[in-house]
């Protein structure tokens, strides 16, 4: 897969490196000389220039990448680069990172972003995580098909512990994705009990949640 990213920070270089080593093809485009550095990340290529402009982004060959990630700390930069991204190279995912949360309304399709990921909404909603026994935290929004991501981690009082997860019907719109328990994630099967203390991750239409924090722990709802 090749992967453009607009901004060489330490974010942008963290998912660089990261991509690069699972063997993608990542291009890093940054306008500040000093934020460049090709030793860091080897696999990477590497641009000069201003990723806001339609030339810079020719050249990066934009219209052969088949995701964008626009992560600078400049939120007006971000959503230009989305909107170029998805409309004139018609990028198939474009993700984008909103620093303000005054302007994560515009973080939608109408800006070209797939995928928008808010930085302070995501440490406080880790920092939720860290410290909530039975409620339900969201930590992530997909844009497209309006999910959440979000969290629960099971109380001992939840009517469905020791229950198996193929017993539960779960609300609609709601798919149980990962369960956490003692530093190992299990994929769930059909088989596998409910312990108190688990942390259940579930992929969840916003409508569904009340549902399922009052199902899983209806002391907290």
């Amino acid at each position: 897969m090749r992967v453009a990213i607009a901004g060489a920070g330490k974010v942008g270089r963290s998912i660089a490196a990261e991509l690069t080593e699972n063997g993608h093809e990542v291009m890093l485009v940054d306008k500040d000389p000093d934020s460049v550095r090709p030793d860091s990340i080897p696999g990477a290529q590497w641009l000069v220039a201003d990723a806001c402009e339609l030339a810079v982004l020719e050249k990066a060959d934009l219209s052969s990448c088949q995701v964008v990630i626009a992560a600078t700390g400049d939120d007006k930069v971000n959503l230009v680069v989305s909107l170029l991204a998805k409309t004139e190279y018609g990028v198939p995912r474009v993700v984008a990172r909103g620093n303000h949360p005054k302007n994560e309304w515009m973080f939608n399709e109408s800006w070209g972003v797939d995928v928008a990921v808010s930085t302070p909404r995501m440490l406080s909603a880790l920092v939720e995580e860290a410290v909530s026994v039975g409620d339900l935290v969201r930590l992530f929004t997909f844009r497209q098909g309006d999910a959440n991501l979000v969290e629960l981690t099971l109380p001992a009082s939840s009517p469905y512990i020791g229950k198996r997860v193929g017993e539960v019907q779960w609300p609609e719109d709601v798919a149980l994705v990962a369960i956490l328990r003692d530093g190992r994630v299990i994929a769930p099967s059909s088989d596998d009990p409910i312990e108190s203390g688990d942390e259940l991750l579930f992929v969840a239409v916003a409508e569904a949640e009340d549902a399922l924090q009052e199902m899983l722990s209806p002391h907290q709802f």
